[in-house]
């Protein structure tokens, strides 16, 4: 693990405060920039809507990602970590306030979250089956950015993945499940975020897969990019994090270091352990 960054612009807060049900939006789409008229794909890009009335999932949340720094959320299914996230895209109304780069972002679309900085990938592991690699990661770029500007290239990634590299003409519906992650986690950094979220990078991967997922976890880390992990293994979110916090039922029962939370055995039995 790196040492922690001095720096603190651009910087996510997040204040949830004691419960108060709430309407939330759940949206299920495909994350990319536009709808190019490419073959495979359906234009526009569909989106589909559902508005559902769901009981509280976070309460009492209050948390802070400084610029470079990687936060990890840990805990059992369930707890609210992946709605932390999908609050923050703006897929899930927030109780609270969710400030960016000093901005209020709460109650902003996806869209617009995405375009001053945010990268989000879901754990799902959207893509563009009709499409090939290499179109998929040019979804990535945000309006008017041409490859290469940033702190990520199409080639980088390529690089990075020789697996795509040698797919990168073929259609993403016949890569297997760790190349598809690879893809999402890829095309999200292609649009130059300062600030990813990744839910559940090495869910279902081989451990081929979880080290190379690990490899550019720690590599997005070096080129000072906040990173939010939510991860399930606890041995890649220790190795990577600069800070991690568990959850349970919804609140935060721990924030500290790495090291501070192997000394703290009762905490991982409590709330990590199955």
């Amino acid at each position: 693990m790196s040492a922690l960054p001095t720096s603190d612009e651009p910087r996510l807060e997040v204040v949830m405060p004691a419960s108060a049900p709430s309407a939330v939006e759940t949206v299920t789409t495909i994350s990319g920039w536009g709808a190019p008229n490419w073959p495979g794909l359906s234009a526009p890009a569909a989106v589909v809507e559902e508005r559902r009335l769901l009981k509280t999932v976070i309460d009492n949340l209050t948390m802070e990602l400084p610029t470079g720094t990687s936060l990890a959320l840990l805990g059992r299914n369930g707890v609210g970590r992946s709605t932390t996230c999908k609050a923050i895209m703006g897929e899930v109304a927030p109780h609270g306030s969710v400030r960016f780069k000093g901005q209020d972002i709460a109650g902003k679309k996806a869209f617009e979250i995405a375009k001053l900085g945010i990268g989000y990938v879901p754990e799902n592991r959207d893509i563009f089956p009709g499409l090939t690699t290499r179109q998929n990661l040019t979804l990535g770029l945000k309006p008017g950015q041409k490859d290469g500007v940033g702190r990520w290239s199409m080639q980088d990634m390529f690089n990075l993945f020789s697996n795509l590299n040698e797919r990168a003409d073929v259609e993403a519906s016949v890569l297997s499940g760790g190349e598809q992650q690879m893809l999402t986690m890829c095309r999200t950094l292609m649009g130059d975020p300062d600030l990813v979220m990744i839910d559940e990078p090495t869910e279902g991967l081989s451990p081929q897969m979880v080290q190379r997922v690990a490899e550019l976890l720690q590599e997005i880390a070096k080129r000072g990019i906040a990173t939010l992990l939510v991860e399930q293994k606890l041995a890649i979110a220790m190795d990577i994090a600069h800070r991690v916090y568990v959850m349970g039922h919804g609140k935060v029962v721990f924030e500290g270091t790495p090291a501070e939370l192997r000394a703290r055995e009762d905490v991982r039995k409590e709330w990590l352990e199955v």
